[in-house]
């Protein structure tokens, strides 16, 4: 069976030979080539970033104790609907639980010496 079409964008034809017959036919994937050690890219570069994963753990918990603070008292947020106004009422009350133990944590967590 031979199937043409014709491209909008010119008067190219493109030309697609399908071949069907009562066999089953196999479906031949592309193999990715195995890259010996003598052909791989050097990783030595002067700006790499190591971040410890201590550091991380600390970030994302002040940036949760940030999103609590700016839920409860920037008025945004229930101001476009996300949230109601009793909502940020209990989110301001909650602040003052939420940021104390943030700052705990953050301070409790051990230092990583390696960078």
């Amino acid at each position: 069976m031979l199937v043409t079409a014709k491209s909008s964008f010119g008067n190219f034809a493109s030309h697609l030979l399908v071949k069907r017959s009562g066999r089953n036919s196999k479906t031949t994937l592309a193999q990715k080539r195995e890259v010996s050690d003598d052909t791989k890219p050097q990783q030595n570069s002067k700006f790499t970033l190591r971040v410890s994963r201590s550091f991380l753990a600390q970030s994302a918990i002040a940036i949760f104790g940030l999103g609590f603070i700016d839920a409860g008292y920037s008025g945004d947020w229930s101001r476009i609907g996300v949230i109601s106004k009793e909502t940020e009422d209990l989110l301001r009350i909650a602040t003052f639980a939420v940021v104390p133990l943030c700052l705990l944590l953050i301070f409790s967590l051990p230092k990583d010496t390696e960078v």
